[in-house]
């Protein structure tokens, strides 16, 4: 068995589409993971939002709008008069959940969940449909039902165990031997629908590579393997040919949009090679993760950008050390807000979070708990990993840095943009 994954970019219109299954034809033994089409996501997230704002009639034009460009890659691809049953039946229950749902606040990851996971239901219906009329047999799987995660939307954890279970039981008796599946989603043990995290359809394909125990598994993106940097943003980046998981890992942790950061433990855990190709020419050698490499001799560079600083100070003049250190993780956790950096002297703690719509309500929280809280917006982390003197003397004295951490190995600051 392999396990491709591709991305929203991948298929946002019907060449991709068409493209994804010249990849394709011809395998065997192969599950498919595909992410919502283009920027379905973001678009279900407006739904998301009209929906929080009890303006409904917003939300279902917000639906129309996604479902007209839906229509017009089904258009393209199979012909005006082509109806796709199971899409339609995915579109009434979304209209349906808006219509129907008594929004409160304290539900909001629920329905955040619930809402965007129709995206990749709807990609992956279509293209489930195309392939099969293609002659790629193969069979559609709903992750919500292969995938046990645990009691927690909008960043769950897959529970690998239960999941080896369900998702052979899904698969289990085919006379075909492709399969198409949601990357991003899963179900909770009560029976809703949960996301593994933003971008985490790499996670969803590396549960189904360990699962499965597959050859391999291969991301396809619009990219020629992984670069050293964006060259949007260092314009003189150069592919790496073979990293090791340790490099990737920290990349992903530090914000290198190349790979999800849960994807590669369940692939270390079985030795399983991550390849990043081509999505335009499926020939070409792409990159590979494995563990059989020391260590990447190209710096490595990367901008994570949507950062808020948060300083925080013990107003008691207190140290902050583990006893509070738990209070603060608790907080953040409970928001799903995610630390990206920790800098911190005795009465003082810097913190670089990811944004979110509670970044206030935690703000709250900690100061409730005795601290003063100066909060940062729209700042930018960058980290440079096996970084070189000259990197380090054109970066590291940039006046924009509030932050600066430096290791043989590493230097990460934060900056305003």
């Amino acid at each position: 068995m392999k396990v491709y994954k591709f991305g929203g970019a991948s298929v946002k219109d019907a060449a991709g589409v068409r493209n994804l299954l010249d990849i394709v034809q011809g395998e065997s033994d192969l599950f498919i993971i595909v992410s919502a089409m283009g920027k379905t996501t973001n678009a279900l997230e407006g739904v998301f939002a009209a929906m929080q704002q009890g303006d409904e009639k917003l939300a279902l034009e917000r639906i129309d709008q996604s479902y007209a460009y839906h229509r017009s890659i089904i258009d393209e691809l199979m012909g005006a008069d082509v109806t796709i049953e199971q899409m339609n039946i995915l579109f009434a229950q979304l209209r349906n959940t808006v219509r129907n749902t008594i929004y409160r606040p304290s539900d909001a990851e629920l329905w955040y969940d619930t809402i965007v996971a129709f995206g990749e239901l709807i990609s992956t219906t279509i293209i489930s449909n195309y392939l099969n009329g293609h002659g790629v047999k193969n069979r559609w799987v709903d992750m919500r039902r292969a995938f046990l995660t645990e009691q927690r939307h909008k960043d769950a954890n897959v529970n690998i165990e239960a999941t080896a279970v369900r998702l052979r039981r899904e698969i289990g008796d085919s006379d075909v031997s492709v399969f198409v599946g949601q990357g991003f989603i899963g179900g909770a043990p009560d029976g809703t629908t949960t996301t593994l995290g933003r971008e985490g359809s790499d996670y969803s394909a590396a549960i189904v590579a360990n699962v499965l125990d597959a050859e391999s598994m291969s991301v396809w993106k619009d990219v020629d393997g992984i670069l050293n940097a964006d060259p949007k943003i260092f314009p003189d980046a150069r592919k790496i040919e073979r990293l090791n998981y340790m490099d990737t890992i920290e990349m992903a942790y530090s914000g290198a949009q190349i790979i999800h950061p849960k994807t590669i433990k369940p692939l270390q855990q079985k030795n399983i090679p991550l390849y990043v190709r081509p999505f335009g020419d499926k020939h070409a050698q792409g990159s590979v993760i494995t563990s059989d490499v020391e260590r990447a001799y190209e710096p490595i560079m990367i901008q994570k950008s949507n950062q808020v600083l948060l300083n925080l100070h013990s107003r008691d003049l207190s140290f902050v050390l583990e006893e509070k250190f738990a209070k603060l993780f608790t907080a953040l956790d409970s928001h799903r807000i995610r630390i990206n950096l920790v800098h911190n002297s005795a009465v003082n703690l810097y913190l670089s979070v990811d944004a979110s719509w509670h970044i206030d309500d935690v703000v709250a929280e900690l100061e409730a708990e005795g601290f003063d809280v100066e909060k940062i917006e729209d700042v930018e982390m960058i980290t440079i990993r096996y970084y070189t003197e000259e990197l380090y003397h054109r970066y590291a004295f940039d006046e924009r840095i509030i932050i600066k951490q430096s290791t043989p190995h590493s230097l990460r600051f934060v900056r305003t943009k």
